[in-house]
């Protein structure tokens, strides 16, 4: 009669079996990676504050709701808003700006040609875009 082999019978007396080749290792998100409110919220609206308060405004009120980023400033005279069609930081975005406290008269494409939107280029858009406003510092 022959002897039935099972898979713990193959293995040598003394002997253990392989390890597993190495854990695969888990990748960090990037910042741009995680959840859009939490992108936007946590480390978007802190970087633009902290770049737009470095070129001279000080009064800044800057809010993060409803898929738009909001900004004021010159005592609420002037204001820009930053909107996102999906709640996805690589997804069409538009950009809107006033003086004198009105409402904006156009709402313009923004970022358009960039492929992946990062922290840092989603940041340098915006002051970009408000120093063509002529409104960072004397141009």
């Amino acid at each position: 009669m022959a002897e039935e082999t099972t898979p713990e019978s193959k293995v040598k007396t003394g002997e253990k079996p392989k390890a597993k080749a190495k854990a695969e290792k888990v990748k960090e998100p990037t910042i741009e990676e995680l959840p859009f409110a939490e992108f936007v919220g946590k480390h978007y609206v802190p970087a633009l504050a902290k770049a737009l308060q470095a070129k001279g405004i000080g009064d800044l009120d800057l809010k993060f709701e409803q898929s738009q980023v909001q900004g004021r400033w010159f005592n609420g005279l002037r204001s820009f808003t930053i909107y996102f069609t999906n709640q996805d930081i690589n997804a069409q975005k538009a950009f809107s700006c006033a003086d004198g406290g009105l409402k904006p008269s156009t709402i313009e494409p923004f970022l358009i040609d960039e492929r992946k939107a990062t922290l840092d280029l989603l940041v340098f858009g915006v002051v970009q875009r408000l120093n063509a406003q002529k409104w960072l510092m004397a141009n």
